[in-house]
């Protein structure tokens, strides 16, 4: 641990949701202070050591907020380059530039995947409604129009069943740069969990069967419906991932199982939802293992002790707390404060058994 964080050092998280939360809860049972920067109302500042409210274009903030840590890392995804350029002249960035990068454009992201051996969607970038006709021309459909920045929970997408969809898809994307992604004909979906430490050791959770509800995740659920080969094949896949982007900290990694072998969906270089059964069903969770990345400390024993389904409580699920509460699920509250249609605000992992 010559490269480790002694305890009582600070790590900058930027953002300030539910993730940034659970990491600084993560932190703090590690003796490490964990300082928030959001620009807005931000649930991981009630249980941050620091709280800084500021635009992620306002310097002075930005450069306050990394002169108090020792390193800096993030719950989302797109944090404006201008911002991690003073944060990283004063401070490393974990995960690195590079990776965060590659997960902001979905074609980037794409491309990256498909150069180190990966199998993904047929895609086409688009750009304009005429780019669309030629994208569909290559790509087929039923086909979705993705926004290649700042979609996420289903949001900056238009799905074509035909050609006939073309307008109103592209419509939808107002004008911002898209990408064209062929349907994947799927049995399951599935997200691999994996870390990798500064030293570059690697270790994995089993792979989560995933369920979604109107482009959000609903369920997850461990161990998935997966033969083995495919379990290990999934593992492997993520390493190659962290490896090739020299990844430091936490990664999801969301797979289509087809039967032609796993097709990649997307990454994510966070702690993601779809690994949060690994709070119940494991000793060393996603979020510890995060800040043990980041902070260079070794990472812990990915291995599951239990099986669990994991059920994310949005909007109007606020309702049903009482009885979760009292039926002996482990219960997370983000602590929102507006319930809102569609918007996450916490969930519960319940153990079904002992590991299988």
């Amino acid at each position: 641990m010559s490269d480790a964080l002694p305890p009582g050092s600070a790590i900058g998280i930027l953002g300030g949701g539910q993730l940034g939360r659970m990491l600084a809860l993560a932190a703090a049972r590690l003796g490490l202070k964990v300082h928030i920067y959001e620009p807005a109302a931000a649930p991981a500042g009630d249980v941050a050591w620091r709280l800084t409210t500021a635009s992620y274009d306002d310097e002075a903030a930005l450069r306050a907020f990394a002169e108090s840590v020792d390193v800096v890392t993030f719950e989302f995804e797109n944090v404006p380059a201008a911002a991690l350029d003073l944060i990283e002249s004063l401070r490393p960035i974990r995960p690195n530039r590079r990776a965060l990068a590659t997960s902001q454009d979905r074609l980037s992201e794409k491309e990256f995947l498909q150069g180190i051996g990966l199998t993904v969607a047929p895609f086409a970038p688009v750009s304009s409604r005429h780019g669309l006709d030629a994208a569909l021309a290559t790509v087929g459909a039923p086909a979705i129009l993705k926004t290649r920045r700042l979609g996420y929970d289903g949001k900056g997408q238009a799905r074509l069943a035909s050609a006939a969809d073309a307008d109103a898809a592209w419509q939808a994307m107002a004008g911002a740069d898209a990408i064209l992604e062929g349907f994947v004909e799927f049995t399951t979906e599935v997200s691999v969990i994996a870390a990798r430490g500064i030293d570059g050791a690697v270790a994995a959770y089993d792979p989560g069967e995933n369920v979604h509800e109107d482009g959000i995740l609903r369920t997850t659920t461990v161990p998935a419906t997966l033969s083995l080969s495919l379990a290990a094949d999934a593992v492997l896949l993520a390493g190659r991932i962290l490896n090739a982007l020299d990844y430091v900290g936490v990664l999801g990694v969301e797979l289509f199982v087809t039967p032609r072998g796993l097709v990649v969906n997307e990454i994510a270089p966070r702690v993601h939802n779809s690994g949060h059964w690994t709070q119940t069903g494991c000793i060393i969770d996603q979020f510890e293992q995060h800040i043990r990345a980041v902070a260079g400390w070794p990472l812990g024993d990915g291995s599951r002790h239990s099986d669990v389904v994991m059920e994310n409580l949005i909007g109007e699920d606020m309702a049903r707390v009482p009885p979760l509460a009292a039926s002996g699920a482990a219960l997370h509250l983000y602590g929102k404060a507006e319930v809102r249609p569609g918007r996450k605000t916490g969930h519960v992992n319940r153990i079904t058994g002992p590991a299988r």
